[in-house]
């Protein structure tokens, strides 16, 4: 039989092993910084050294947390409000200095959460477009929402689209492939229509839109 959902509890623990994904890199930096540091064989230089790294280390993981805090978490009480500039500055922090450069083109106020997780979960879709970094491009109208990743070698991910448009088969779903499965459920919790398509040669744009357009009177 094909899955046409997954089940409460297969969800919970795939975007926990995602969660785990994102931070467990850090931190196991940190614990060998650690480590060495407390090695009596360690002389002063490389201790220095990993004075450095366990504190990048540390500066990655707080980011990466603070970040799936929003994107995957509750971040708050149901029905609260999220500051998108503060949604800007923890995603500013998450893409760091190693990856594309980020553009956040949003009005400054309050937003329902779950626009605000999928403005999050829809970045990083769009991130993975660009493997070679490149420029990122957050914009957001009433309630347009979209995305564009303009970089060298831009493509989309099929098997992140199969799970993005529905098409995939879900029992192969990983920690890596839920995340545009749940962005989907996201888009469709707060009523919008989300798309993922090459914009051009090199730009990958994550687009979501409202379902029904209000009427004019």
């Amino acid at each position: 039989m094909t899955l046409t959902r997954l089940t409460d509890l297969d969800l919970a623990a795939l975007l926990c092993s995602r969660v785990c994904h994102d931070v467990i890199s850090p931190v196991g930096a940190i614990a060998n910084g650690l480590e060495l540091m407390d090695d009596p064989d360690t002389d002063a230089e490389m201790k220095a050294t990993a004075l450095e790294m366990v504190k990048s280390s540390a500066r990655t993981a707080t980011a990466k947390l603070k970040f799936c805090r929003i994107a995957f978490g509750a971040s708050g009480s149901a029905g609260a409000l999220i500051d998108l500039n503060e949604a800007g500055e923890v995603a500013r922090s998450f893409m760091g200095d190693d990856k594309a450069k980020l553009e956040w083109n949003v009005p400054h106020e309050n937003r329902p959460k779950q626009e605000v997780k999928l403005l999050l979960n829809m970045l990083l879709m769009a991130i993975t477009g660009i493997p070679r970094g490149g420029v990122v491009t957050v914009s957001v109208v009433g309630r347009d929402l979209s995305i564009h990743a303009k970089g060298e070698r831009a493509k989309i991910n099929e098997s992140l689209a199969a799970s993005l448009n529905g098409t995939a088969d879900l029992a192969t779903l990983d920690a890596r492939l839920v995340q545009p499965y749940y962005c989907r459920l996201l888009a469709e919790a707060a009523g919008l229509e989300l798309s993922m398509a090459m914009a051009a040669d090199d730009i990958v744009a994550v687009i979501a839109k409202p379902k029904y357009k209000t009427a004019v009177a």
